[in-house]
């Protein structure tokens, strides 16, 4: 074999280290949620040329990025416990503690710069969003199952840092973004912890409602899930999008609310994977109908 072929030590680990802070971002997590503040800049009738564009897009994957990363930090020991988490970078050292709080540092103080070239609302946005995730969201779900709703709060905010990227004001438009994604949350994050409830027994987290996985915690499940359809008619009642894409919103969210009924009377695993996976389209599609709409 030629040597040009071969790596050599010091090209593996710089490999291996640049995949661990990739890995420390969650690169996919952090898509998703960049995903949703371009479509509520796209719903505010921003510039999808402009440098705003790109910077909120950056600035929002940067600073979910360096969130991510601290809550790793905060949590090496409960993601050692946890089959879904122990191979992650820094519970098999891959990446030291140290380095990892500079890496997120520098990642969030240059997303938090981005957003703040945009207007001073975006990056105070951003901000906030961090210190409730890493700093009231993270600790609090080893102590209650009301760090669900804690954590819906920032994970909220992507829409309507969009809008306000454009707009740089608060108001009813960003607000209906706001509470779109902010009923989503429970039933998508309800339905992951009921199906990963026993990885996260290891690690003592408390977050399905009843911290069992009873009735009590599918009908809270199966109310949120409900909500859904008044809150995808949210739109058409501020008068942002037609009467078209209200039905469809309505459909998605009963499609979404099937599953969490059959939930309540079975208990049946299946039907909280059918919630999960069928949450992970319902936004993206959702988002895109009302965009189409405003074309």
């Amino acid at each position: 074999m030629k040597t040009d072929q071969l790596e050599t030590p010091l090209q593996v680990n710089i490999m291996t280290k640049l995949k661990a802070f990739v890995s420390l971002m969650k690169l996919r997590l952090s898509s998703l949620v960049v995903l949703s503040a371009f479509f509520g800049f796209f719903i505010a009738k921003g510039d999808l040329n402009s440098l705003a564009m790109y910077s909120l897009l950056l600035g929002g994957l940067l600073i979910t990025g360096s969130s991510n990363g601290f809550n790793q930090l905060l949590e090496i020991k409960t993601d050692a416990l946890m089959s879904r988490t122990k191979d992650r970078p820094l519970p098999v050292t891959i990446i030291s503690k140290i380095e990892a709080i500079i890496f997120c540092m520098m990642t969030g103080a240059l997303g938090l710069f981005l957003l703040y070239t945009i207007n001073y609302k975006s990056m105070l946005l951003g901000l906030f969003s961090m210190i409730v995730y890493v700093l009231i969201y993270t600790p609090l779900k080893h102590k209650s199952a009301i760090a669900v709703f804690v954590g819906a709060i920032p994970g909220s905010i992507p829409p309507l840092l969009g809008y306000i990227a454009v707009t740089n004001e608060f108001g009813l438009e960003p607000g209906v973004l706001f509470m779109l994604q902010f009923f989503w949350q429970f039933p998508h994050f309800w339905a992951l912890a009921w199906k990963l409830d026993d990885d996260y027994r290891k690690a003592g987290f408390r977050l399905l409602p009843s911290v069992e996985k009873d009735k009590k915690s599918a009908f809270q499940i199966m109310l949120y899930s409900a909500f859904l359809v008044p809150s995808s008619m949210l739109p058409w009642a501020a008068e942002m999008t037609g009467s078209t894409s209200m039905i469809i919103g309505i459909c998605l969210s009963l499609i979404m609310y099937t599953p969490a009924i059959r939930l309540y009377f079975t208990l049946d695993d299946k039907y909280a994977n059918k919630i999960m996976y069928y949450s992970f389209a319902y936004l993206p599609i959702l988002f895109t109908v009302y965009c189409f709409d405003l074309l």
